[in-house]
């Protein structure tokens, strides 16, 4: 019998893609990456690392005094006698306490620092409508929300549905709490929006809530008033929470009637927890810090809360530096955010420039966040191509990898600085109208 868990068992067999991209990284090969997400490595803004300076008065220490030779207890010097110096009871004096404010302070709030969560609460204020700090939650990464929500929403066997195309991480996080994560399909027909019907189609008995990415990973569809009120009363009729993953929703590239920027604050029939973070916002995802906001009708949304407050209360994962730090970082995403729409707009706009007019791939509508998806031939496939762009030292992702179906699909990341990005266009149109 294995020593480890069935949930654990992931399979680790590489692709044919990672062997290709790992072999070429051997040979020294130079590699064109569209498939970059890491906004830490495409050159755009970051704030003045002073942002995490200690927050208490005085200079600089790296390294706390070197005590006097002799004393190995790191306290300073010891008197052997009472005589000895005047300071004889200094060694059993306790230490002054810790400045609140010092990023060394330890204050266990399993919910966060109330300052950290009113910043939170005033940056979605501003994009909807008022928030409450008392319904805000902070965890270290929106992967680790995703875990406390299933733990205070599933028992094991128990299923969340999911929206396909989506991303691949939500199935993994699903796992590790042994839960089910069900698809429910985006309709390509539809530009991959929502469709209500599909979603409720899909629940069944250990069904307990519906997740919706707005706007769509790596679709870029935002969800609207009418569907949302329409999944909204899904969730009702059924009894089911809404998860809505909003990490992407500062970046539409337009505007449109009746668009939903966000979950927080809004008055839906259902259970509603809506999850963001550092990571995208101010593209940090370094510093690990990450809310969720939790809405709805007022008994459940308190019973939520109050059995939040013990899920988080075991782990207390968020840094006190972070956390303190966390006006200043929220200040800086509106200029993180300007340069990535610039950066993500120009590409996309070159992207189209390259298309040649009969060609036989295109690029799927979309109105926001940090991807291109085209569809291409099912003939030689996603696979094929992807392998033949890696031999052109270009890469991308295939759309199996994001659960398309219904055709064949390729995922780009428009993060890439403008040069790299422009480089990999020949390449990619010669082999797409190869």
């Amino acid at each position: 019998m294995s020593r480890f868990s069935l949930r654990s068992a992931f399979p680790r067999t590489p692709n044919p893609l990672s062997q290709a991209v790992a072999e070429r990284q051997s040979r020294g090969l130079p590699l064109l990456d569209l498939a970059e997400n890491n906004p830490t490595r495409v050159g755009l803004p970051q704030p003045d690392p002073r942002v995490l300076a200690p927050l208490t008065p005085g200079p600089p220490a790296l390294h706390a005094p070197a005590s006097p030779p002799g004393d190995l207890s790191g306290h300073g010097p010891l008197a052997t006698d009472a005589g000895d110096a005047p300071n004889a009871n200094l060694a059993h004096a306790p230490a002054p306490p810790v400045n609140p404010g010092s990023p060394f302070a330890y204050t266990p709030e399993p919910f966060g620092l109330p300052s950290a969560r009113e910043a939170v609460a005033a940056h979605l204020s501003a994009r909807g409508a008022p928030v409450s700090a008392s319904h805000v939650v902070l965890s270290a990464s929106t992967s680790e929300a995703y875990g406390w929500l299933f733990k205070l929403l599933c028992d094991p066997g128990d299923s969340v549905l999911v929206p396909a195309p989506g991303y691949p991480l939500v199935d993994v996080l699903a796992r590790l709490e042994g839960v089910h994560a069900r698809p429910y399909r985006l309709p390509a027909v539809h530009g991959f929006g929502l469709d209500a019907g599909a979603v409720e189609a899909a629940v069944d008995a250990r069904t307990r809530a519906v997740l919706v990415v707005n706007p769509g990973n790596p679709t870029g569809h935002f969800l609207h008033g009418g569907e949302l009120q329409a999944l909204a009363d899904v969730c009702a009729r059924h009894g089911l929470a809404l998860i809505c993953d909003e990490v992407f929703s500062d970046f539409g590239w337009d505007t449109e009637a009746g668009r939903v920027t966000s979950v927080a604050g809004r008055a839906l029939p259902c259970l509603t927890f809506c999850l963001s973070g550092l990571s995208k916002v101010a593209g940090l995802p370094g510093l690990k810090l990450s809310w969720l906001h939790v809405g709805g009708p007022v008994a459940v949304r308190d019973e939520a809360l109050a059995r939040l407050e013990d899920v988080a209360d075991a782990a207390l994962s968020v840094g006190t530096p972070v956390q303190l730090a966390l006006p200043a970082l929220l200040a800086h995403a509106p200029h993180f955010q300007q340069a990535l729409l610039k950066r993500v707009k120009g590409n996309r706009e070159r992207l189209m420039a390259a298309r040649p007019a009969d060609a036989a791939w295109d690029v799927v509508p979309a109105h926001g966040g940090w991807s291109a998806v085209l569809r291409i031939p099912r003939e030689p496939g996603e696979e094929a191509t992807c392998l033949r762009l890696l031999d052109e030292g270009v890469r991308v992702q295939p759309g199996y990898f994001h659960d398309f179906g219904g055709g064949a699909y390729l995922v780009l990341s428009l993060l890439p600085t403008p040069e790299v990005f422009t480089a990999a266009l020949a390449p990619l149109v010669r082999v797409l109208c190869a």
